[in-house]
């Protein structure tokens, strides 16, 4: 009997995950049966799966106490890929804290709380980050650059009421310096399967100085191909190595940009339902359909 894999994603996304498609038909050719699957769809018994792959759940930011319930919920029925105490804890982007307290070199990173006043924030934030370069406020909570905004110095009158709007509504805000290489070089995304680096892309600059937030599902993007330096390699698997759960993990997206003098530093660390880019790498699909696999077997 063929294992029957569910790749969990949600209606607004249906038609938009460039992943999909590869992925079914990579499980299938490697002998599984695999389902698009709406997570929020209550008629489904997950018993009935062998595993569940967050794919494309791209609206749980702004579900995300049912979206966690619904991550316990289906890791006691069955094997949820990744684990649910994983997804927890990298939907928050304050585990950038943690890192960096493991030695991993991010982006500088103040968080701003609710009950915190928006105004005292952005001052702390221009003192900690000295020079004339802008600042990207981005709710602590969020995904596919929804809520992020690039601020320039001059206007604060706009990043404060950017604040206070996360605030209000009971989220954290992240305060980051934007690093002006990210306009030339890109981010570099580095992909990891069962703990082994896959492959690469590279991510145009998303944010324009002083542009509103997108109102989509997710920033438009362009990518391509890339080989990654020997030192974001290096870097992805530092990152790896100090994430505090038991590894390897069965899928990870490291997102790196450089800072000023060309060092890697980590943008974000995407455990949760990333965007894989399989159509740019060959082969990439079906070496996580045999992981996915492979756990099922062991």
């Amino acid at each position: 009997m063929s294992a029957r894999i569910a790749l969990a994603t949600t209606a607004p996304a249906h038609g938009l995950d460039e992943d999909m498609a590869p992925l079914i038909e990579a499980l299938r050719a490697a002998g599984a049966e695999a389902l698009a699957v709406d997570w929020d769809d209550d008629s489904v018994d997950w018993r009935g799966f062998d595993a569940v792959l967050p794919r494309s759940t791209w609206d749980y930011c702004e579900r995300l106490p049912a979206f966690l319930d619904w991550t316990r919920r289906v890791a006691a029925a069955t094997r949820l890929l990744n684990p649910a105490d994983v997804i927890a804890w990298n939907t928050d982007k304050h585990y950038l804290h943690v890192l960096a307290e493991a030695g991993v070199a991010i982006i500088p990173s103040r968080f701003a709380e609710p009950g915190d006043d928006a105004g005292e924030a952005w001052h702390a934030s221009l003192e900690a980050y000295p020079g004339d370069g802008d600042v990207v406020v981005k709710p602590a909570v969020g995904a596919g650059s929804r809520d992020a905004e690039r601020h320039p110095r001059s206007d604060p009158a706009v990043a404060v009421a950017h604040i206070a709007r996360l605030l209000e509504a009971g989220r954290s805000a992240l305060l980051q310096p934007y690093l002006e290489r990210v306009d030339v070089d890109g981010e570099t995304a580095l992909v990891h399967v069962d703990g082994r680096y896959s492959h690469a892309i590279r991510k145009g600059p998303l944010l324009q100085r002083a542009a509103p937030a997108t109102r989509a599902l997710f920033a438009a993007e362009r990518i391509g191909a890339r080989e990654p330096g020997a030192d974001e390699r290096a870097l992805a698997e530092r990152v790896l190595a100090a994430v505090p759960f038991d590894g390897p993990l069965a899928y990870a997206r490291v997102d790196l940009v450089r800072a000023g003098d060309g060092t890697p530093c980590l943008l974000e660390l995407e455990l949760v339902e990333p965007s894989l880019f399989f159509d740019h790498a060959t082969g990439s699909a079906a070496r996580l359909a045999e992981a996915i696999l492979r756990r099922m077997a062991r």
